[in-house]
């Protein structure tokens, strides 16, 4: 059972395996037929173990963790996950079409090639709804490793926050804060993503000298055997977008998510340029390629933040469909 698991410091080392996932293999959770112990994770069943509440009116101080030698062995866990969900919170999740992992520094991802590129004619849709005759040959869809290694970049944060600075600190405020360093790392994530589509995605020059709706429209039309159903722009980008009279007739989702009148979520990120927006079919553009869950400095956690702990995450990105990304340059 949950409550004479020993929890030891090894468990953040396993070659192959995360803290949680150790937990999991000492405290299944297919043996719970309690029905809030099985929805429950390995450490989520540890924290109640130790009688830690980390959100809710009630929640516990930080300093509860530290009560005994086992409970504090849950603090980097605690720490890393409040930390990944700030950076799962930015735009990545909407734009990213698969996420791989790694064990590498590096790593070589695929590249879709259907064999013709798209035509400049828009009417040309016949490559795109080919019968194929008796003893014809089939049209190729190629899938191959990019040419060179994806090299995974480290993007981190030191936090220092002194124990006896938090100790006193409710553990759902203390997450806030660490959401937010989360969302830190996201920004800076974000700007890789972008400065990879940018480079990977086929250029559109407008049509007339002013950007606006039918400009957008025109950028949208360009898309043929791919569906623009994102457009990632700046701040200011969107601003423009939203103040064409024709996005009246956007529709808002549950998510709080805008959609034009032709169905491309707008996606907002501060790291595309102000003078493009990226048009991408985000379920076949871009996969994100990670070496692993966030890391944290385990022992200066448990150590109670002395001197300091660094967060960091190994990440890199691949273009999957290059017909799936395209540029367009705006002017005023």
């Amino acid at each position: 059972m949950y409550n004479t698991v020993k929890i030891e410091k090894g468990f953040y080392n396993l070659s192959g395996k995360t803290f949680s996932q150790a937990l999991e293999a000492v405290d299944p959770s297919e043996n719970y037929s309690d029905e809030a112990l099985r929805k429950a994770d390995a450490f989520e069943r540890q924290l109640k173990r130790f009688d830690i509440k980390v959100r809710g009116v009630n929640a516990d101080k930080v300093d509860k963790f530290f009560r005994t030698a086992e409970s504090a062995l849950l603090f980097p866990e605690f720490v890393r996950r409040a930390v990944e969900s700030g950076l799962n919170s930015g735009c990545l999740n909407k734009i990213t079409a698969a996420v791989s992992v790694t064990d590498g520094i590096d790593c070589r991802g695929i590249v879709l090639d259907d064999g013709e590129s798209e035509s400049s004619d828009t009417n040309d849709t016949k490559k795109y709804t080919k019968t194929v005759g008796a003893g014809e040959a089939l049209p190729e869809s190629s899938i191959t490793l990019t040419a060179a290694a994806i090299e995974l970049k480290k993007y981190g944060r030191l936090i220092n926050a002194p124990y006896e600075v938090i100790r006193q600190q409710r553990l759902d405020v203390f997450a806030a804060a660490l959401r937010a360093v989360g969302a830190k790392l996201a920004k800076a994530v974000e700007g890789a993503a972008v400065a990879v589509l940018t480079k990977s995605g086929k250029s559109v020059s407008m049509v007339g000298s002013t950007f606006n709706y039918s400009e957008l429209a025109a950028f949208w039309g360009n898309f043929k055997s791919c569906d623009m159903n994102a457009v990632l722009c700046s701040p200011a980008a969107a601003a423009k977008i939203l103040a064409f009279d024709e996005m009246n007739k956007t529709v808002t989702s549950g998510a709080g998510s805008t959609v034009t009148p032709f169905g491309a979520e707008i996606v907002v990120s501060p790291a595309v340029d102000d003078n493009t927006i990226i048009g991408l079919d985000k379920t076949c553009a871009l996969e994100m390629i990670r070496g692993g869950e966030v890391t944290v400095d385990v022992d200066k956690l448990i150590s109670k933040l002395s001197d300091g702990a660094a967060v960091a995450v190994n990440v890199g990105f691949s273009v999957i469909s290059a017909d799936a990304v395209k540029c367009l340059t705006i002017s005023a």
